[in-house]
């Protein structure tokens, strides 16, 4: 696979009068395309969630059961995020990135059109487990050109803007469900009109996509706007082996740890809420299949205007320390929760707006913690230490939000998966308070 996607060599160097146009052109061409492709990535990826209701209904499939199969999404992703990160950090974007989306793409087309892909727990694990594993290339991949195409001091700026393209993508589902089941009448639509755009996506990624600057002749975007790290090293340039970034960039990285398991916690309240939406507004709240869809949408696209608040306040309140910021909002996320939770059915206005604020707030904490795994290395080791507190979020987040909450619920009942997540949202809070002093 390396020999596939292997970094791109470097061009002669571009003439000094021209490295300034080149870049810039380069830098939102790029942009572009991390965004549109990550966007597509979310296309196909949470489809499985709008189907549920009709897999429980139609052929008898429990909570828990589905939530088994929808957990081989989290477990192949998480390790995949950080496997493939190592892999896409000696890896060009250009082919890396694309390839991902298409064999997601190819999966959500067999759950369309093949009948077998949903007869059984087992086959759907197996199914959405491929998707899982090719999800994780996304990610590394963006945080590969990021790095490299933007300097430290307008990075985080840059990752909060890009980061919105993953609400942009997955609040797209809904509404696309809703087109394909006007068009088709078919709730099978989830899963291959999303597919048919992320189709799409995957060719203007390879269009749009490059490798380093150094591969395009142009210097290191260090020295092209004079932003160099503390600690920042000519040897930064050069690639790393798997063991060097394992080792020496990760693994023996205590902050890196602290914010790993804090992002199990957000993770757990961000797919608990997010997966079992459409499934407990329609039971617990009474919402319509068109309502519960336009509520997952909101959920996603209100993550948008909070991502990029979150961001701002880190940046301007807080001087740039991520853990704060990162504590306010998930207070918040805290009480949102309890109004969602507790509100009685018959107020669906209540249920949206606090569906909606627990959007808005729950993605900036998600931004910060990939974020702060950025800047914690040197950037050759980048993907792999966003892989790093991805695997957490999602094996020890997500999987719990898909496994134990759907058992929970079934033996339980709602409030039973309330509580899970209520216990989540403290967790992640004093967690991230246990960081707070490594950035005194």
């Amino acid at each position: 696979m390396y020999g596939i996607f292997k970094p791109a060599p470097h061009l002669a160097p571009v003439p000094d009068e021209q490295i300034d146009t080149s870049y810039r052109h380069l830098r939102w061409r790029l942009f572009i395309g991390i965004f549109i492709g990550y966007a597509g990535y979310y296309l196909v990826r949470k489809n499985f969630s709008l189907a549920m209701p009709f897999l429980i209904e139609e052929q008898g499939f429990s909570k828990g059961q589905l939530g088994i199969a929808l957990s081989a999404v989290s477990i192949s992703y998480g390790l995949s995020k950080f496997l493939m990160g190592s892999v896409s950090d000696r890896s060009n974007p250009r082919f890396f990135l694309p390839a991902g989306l298409v064999v997601s793409a190819s999966i959500m087309f067999i759950f369309g059109f093949a009948p077998w892909a949903t007869a059984s727990i087992t086959t759907m694990f197996i199914l959405l487990f491929v998707n899982g594993w090719a999800q994780g290339m996304g990610w590394p991949a963006c945080g590969r050109t990021m790095v490299h195409w933007f300097s430290g001091n307008e990075r985080g700026r840059t990752v909060s803007v890009w980061n919105v393209a993953h609400n942009v993508g997955g609040g797209m589902i809904g509404p696309l469900f809703i087109l394909g089941m006007a068009w088709f009448n078919d709730w099978h639509s989830a899963f291959y009109v999303p597919a048919t755009v992320a189709s799409v996506v995957a060719v203007l990624i390879f269009v749009l996509m490059r490798d380093t600057p150094q591969s395009c002749g142009l210097p290191p975007i260090e020295k092209y706007r004079q932003d160099y790290p503390i600690d920042y090293r000519e040897t930064h340039e050069q690639e790393f082996s798997g063991k060097e970034i394992f080792l020496q960039s990760v693994l023996n990285n205590k902050l890196l740890w602290y914010i790993a398991l804090a992002n199990a916690f957000v993770y757990l309240i961000r797919y608990g809420v997010l997966d079992w939406a459409p499934t407990y507004l329609s039971e617990a709240k009474g919402f319509t299949v068109d309502e519960s869809s336009w509520a997952y949408f909101l959920y996603e696209w209100a993550g948008i205007p909070g991502t990029l608040l979150c961001g701002w306040i880190s940046d301007r309140m807080f001087g740039g320390r991520r853990a704060p910021a990162g504590i306010l909002f998930m207070l918040l996320v805290l009480l949102a929760v309890l109004v969602y939770w507790l509100n009685p059915p018959g107020n669906p206005s209540v249920d949206m707006a606090a569906l909606v604020a627990i959007g808005f707030l729950i993605y900036g904490p998600v931004m910060l913690i990939g974020l702060h795994a950025l800047e914690l290395v040197p950037k050759k080791a980048a993907g792999t230490a966003a892989g790093f507190t991805g695997m957490f979020g999602y094996l020890g987040g997500a999987v719990v939000a898909n496994i134990a909450m759907g058992y929970t619920v079934d033996a339980f009942g709602w409030d039973g998966g309330f509580k899970l997540l209520v216990g989540g949202c403290i967790a992640s809070i004093i967690l991230m308070t246990m960081t707070l002093r490594h950035e005194d």
